[in-house]
């Protein structure tokens, strides 16, 4: 089963993710043990890998910094649920790999520690507790291809190899170009 942690409030920003004063390393490992420090102490001492933080709008407002999503990702939360997100914060939980879902009336659906069954293929998160269901917004397969590879660099390096290797297949083709019969070496 998978744990909630809920944060109800709007406009939770980067600062109360992780506080500035922590930024002195991009170790997720040791981001995470400072996740929300400033809005809830005892945050990373309940949190277990696989948990989701339901938040309310607005989340992850303010800086653009990563470090925002590496503290929460090296805390072991598995997902982000809010009814929507700031939009840098949400750009880097999709280069990152690390899931931000948009679902409307998440936070009244929710108690702290509730258990929840989450399904991204079926696009719903079920509160276990009470039974009820919702749908989240579903996320788009760029987001999931970029989640299963690790983030946007390990992303792109699989299809920089893909596209080297397509064009050693496609060699011939290309050195002839446009109808032109191209030159034997």
């Amino acid at each position: 089963m998978t744990r909630v942690h809920v944060f109800a409030r709007d406009h939770i920003n980067t600062d109360e993710i992780i506080p500035a004063r922590h930024l002195t390393t991009y170790d997720e490992a040791e981001l995470a043990k400072f996740a929300m420090q400033d809005y809830d102490k005892d945050f990373v001492k309940r949190v277990k890998p696989g948990d989701l933080v339901v938040a309310g709008a607005d989340f992850g407002c303010g800086s653009s910094r990563e470090h925002a999503v590496w503290a929460l990702r090296g805390a072991g939360v598995s997902a982000v649920i809010a009814p929507n997100f700031a939009r840098i914060y949400y750009r880097n939980s999709i280069n990152n790999g690390f899931l931000a879902l948009e679902c409307d009336g998440i936070v009244e659906a929710f108690q702290d520690g509730d258990d929840a069954n989450l399904d991204l293929v079926a696009g719903t998160i079920t509160n276990n507790r009470t039974g009820q269901s919702l749908t989240f917004v579903p996320v788009p397969q760029f987001a999931l291809d970029v989640q299963k590879a690790g983030g946007w660099l390990e992303y792109m390096k699989e299809h920089d190899q893909a596209a080297v290797e397509a064009e050693q297949l496609d060699a011939h083709s290309t050195q002839a170009g446009h109808g032109h019969p191209g030159h034997s070496s």
